[in-house]
């Protein structure tokens, strides 16, 4: 426990007098252990399960917790028998980081008090009654404001690891937590609730059974669909850090245009699955730079006509080099035409105007911002309005006008925090701020790959 600070400690251990007090009045009320033993069972047994090889390794972010076993016993049990039933299978189920046990035993605390605060809501409410009756649609009043009291206790708890363990600042360790918690908390739920009413029918725990198979071929479906997505990360990571080493001058140009490029299709506004397809193109627009070689994209002198034209060939070599990939979809034409001016004098084929994709406009907007916008060791970065006043000047020639006006729209209401920075070796000269004054040089109609007439690279 030496690298947990000691404020977490304490708050841990908080917790988990908290826990131990919820639970403790359960010998002084009539519990029905048999119920406590085979739901706290049950949920072990699912813990492990979702974390099999057959459902991914580990559950995905958002599916760490079996929840629908847990909700159905704050809707079946008395509050301390409740949080009972978390305690077992948080305190055996695996932990990757250290320190493991004290991970343990802070989960099954917090998920005690999170099923014991959901049970009381319940109880309040009338919420056993309608369950026995079985009451509907009653019965989802008071087992939606429980899933509501159980989302919200792990949120204050969570926010408080956060704040004192891994010293997120206070003003926004909470933010956030409950929104993205409360919908699959809430499909939990209404799982809980089912099995809750099966339990009290006739056909008894059985049946309640049931409501975990639909639960965990869907859970399998969201794993899949997880592994899948993170294979797409890793193969295009491995792609950008292959650009990055070969051209170390752009180091970090590929993310800041995939996240221009993404600020822009929100603005525009494009639905998430293509927003996320256009922020893959922005990150691999230069991916056929492996395709070129590594002592054109070094050198320090000016390019000859033939040096001009093997490096204009890179979209055409990163179109080739991703056409198999079939997840990138439309980034494969912005890939290929991403130098494409809508005056018909770019490259690789002189497209004009609405010959371009959509998504080869907004990348060359993109891309030709963040050149100007990004410090490199020959040059400064250019402040951001005269950036944006730039790319205006060269729109309707170069840059299509919508993509510019989305993208200034989109700094104005969020401003221009890049994630990713290029790399800056020592001496090199640092990244101005909004306003500020720097020497002229090239702007947007000096292409990346480009020199000047000095010989200097452009971006």
């Amino acid at each position: 426990m030496g690298s947990i600070p000691a404020w977490a400690r304490v708050y841990v251990a908080c917790v988990v007098v908290a826990a131990l007090a919820v639970v403790a009045p359960v010998t002084a009320i009539r519990t029905p252990w048999w119920a406590i033993a085979l739901l706290a069972a049950l949920y072990a047994g699912c813990e492990q399960i979702t974390r099999c090889r057959f459902v991914g390794h580990r559950a995905p972010k958002g599916m760490g917790t079996f929840f629908p076993v847990l909700l159905a016993g704050a809707f079946l049990l008395p509050p301390p028998a409740a949080a009972l039933v978390a305690l077992p299978g948080a305190l055996l189920s695996r932990v990757e980081q250290r320190p493991r046990r004290l991970r343990r035993i802070w989960r099954a605390a917090q998920l005690a008090l999170g099923i014991w605060a959901a049970s009381r809501v319940h109880w309040a409410l009338g919420g056993r009654d309608a369950v026995v009756a079985p009451d509907f649609p009653y019965a989802l009043w008071p087992a939606g404001l429980a899933v509501l009291a159980f989302c919200l206790v792990l949120t204050v708890l969570d926010g408080g690891i956060l704040a004192t363990a891994e010293r997120v600042p206070v003003r926004t360790a909470w933010r956030g937590l409950f929104l993205r918690s409360l919908a699959p908390v809430t499909v939990h739920g209404l799982a809980g609730l089912m099995m809750a009413v099966l339990w009290r029918s006739p056909y008894g725990p059985v049946a309640a059974l049931l409501v975990l198979l639909p639960m965990y071929v869907s859970c399998w479906v969201f794993a899949q669909y997880h592994r899948e997505r993170a294979a797409h990360q890793a193969t295009i990571r491995a792609l950008v850090q292959a650009v990055d080493i070969k051209d170390g001058y752009t180091r970090g140009h590929s993310e800041r245009v995939g996240q221009a490029s993404m600020m822009i299709a929100r603005e525009l506004g494009m639905d998430d699955e293509r927003a996320e397809v256009l922020r893959f193109a922005g990150i691999l627009h230069d991916v056929g730079k492996l395709g070129v070689p590594t002592r054109l994209l070094r050198k320090d002198g000016p390019l000859t006509p033939d040096e001009r034209r093997i490096i204009e060939l890179h979209p055409e070599y990163g179109h080739e080099m991703v056409r198999g990939i079939g997840f990138l979809g439309e980034a494969r034409s912005a890939i290929l035409h991403h130098h494409e001016r809508l005056d018909g004098s770019g490259y690789p084929y002189g497209l004009i105007g609405r010959q371009i994709p959509e998504f080869a406009r907004v990348v060359a907007v993109a891309d030709a911002f963040d050149a100007m916008t990004s410090t490199r060791s020959y040059r400064r970065a250019r402040p951001v309005p005269v950036a944006l006043e730039e790319l205006e000047r060269c729109s309707g020639a170069q840059f299509d006008p919508q993509m510019v006006t989305a993208l200034v729209r989109a700094l104005g209401r969020h401003g221009w925090h890049p994630a990713v920075t290029a790399d800056e070796p020592p001496g090199s000269l640092p990244a101005l701020r909004d306003g500020a004054q720097a020497p002229a040089a090239p702007l947007a109609g000096q292409w990346e790959g480009r020199r000047d007439t000095a010989g200097r690279r452009t971006s």
